[in-house]
C-alpha cells in the first residue's frame, strides 16, 4: 500500500458477537465490539486522527488478527503477536502499556494500575485511559476490576468482561 495513513477494515465473528478491527501498515489502532458503548466515536476519532477514511478491505494484519482472536477465543492463545499502532495522549499511551503488562489469567485493580504506572493519585485519569482503549482484548482493560474484587465498568458491557475473564481463569 503506498497510503499510510489508509485505514483497512475487516469484521471478525467472536463468541462474543461482532468485533470490527481497523489496520493500517502500521499495525492494528482498533478493535471494538460492534455493539460497544460510543463504537462510532471510535471510529470516528480513528478517522480525524489519521486524516483518513476507513475502508473495508483485506491486508496481512487483518488476517493475523482475525487468526489471532479465533485462536484466543478457543483457547490457544494467551498473548499476541499483531503490531499495535496505538492512539491517543501519552498519558494513556503509558496507562495501555500497564495494561499490556497484566498477565493472561490475572486482574489487577484500578488503584493497583495506578501504582504500576508511577501515577498512584490518578485512578479516576486512568479508569478514563481505561475506557479510552480502542483495541479491546489485545490491550485487556478487561483484567481491571475494582479494589474489592467486583467487575466494574467494561464499556462493552459487563457480561462480555465477565466471559473474558471466565475464559482465561479458567
Amino acid at each position: 500500500m503506498n497510503n499510510q495513513n489508509m485505514i483497512i477494515s475487516g469484521k471478525i465473528q467472536t463468541p462474543l458477537g461482532e468485533m470490527l478491527a481497523c489496520v493500517s501498515d502500521k499495525g492494528l489502532s482498533l478493535l471494538e465490539f460492534t455493539d460497544r458503548k460510543k463504537y462510532e466515536r471510535q471510529i470516528s476519532g480513528l478517522k480525524k486522527y489519521l486524516k483518513s477514511k476507513v475502508i473495508p478491505g483485506n491486508h496481512p494484519f487483518l488476517e493475523q488478527v482475525t487468526k489471532e482472536m479465533n485462536e484466543y477465543f478457543a483457547g490457544k492463545r494467551k498473548t499476541f503477536d499483531i503490531p499495535l499502532f496505538q492512539i491517543g495522549t501519552e498519558f494513556q499511551k503509558r496507562v495501555w502499556e500497564g495494561l499490556l503488562q497484566i498477565p493472561y489469567g490475572k486482574t489487577l485493580s484500578y488503584s493497583g494500575l495506578a501504582k504500576k504506572i508511577g501515577k498512584p493519585k490518578a485512578v479516576r485519569a486512568l479508569a478514563n485511559a481505561n475506557a479510552a482503549n480502542k483495541i479491546a482484548i489485545i490491550i485487556p482493560c478487561h483484567r481491571v476490576i475494582g479494589a474489592d474484587g467486583t467487575l466494574t465498568g467494561y464499556a462493552s458491557g459487563l457480561d462480555k468482561k465477565k466471559f473474558l475473564l471466565d475464559l482465561e481463569i479458567n
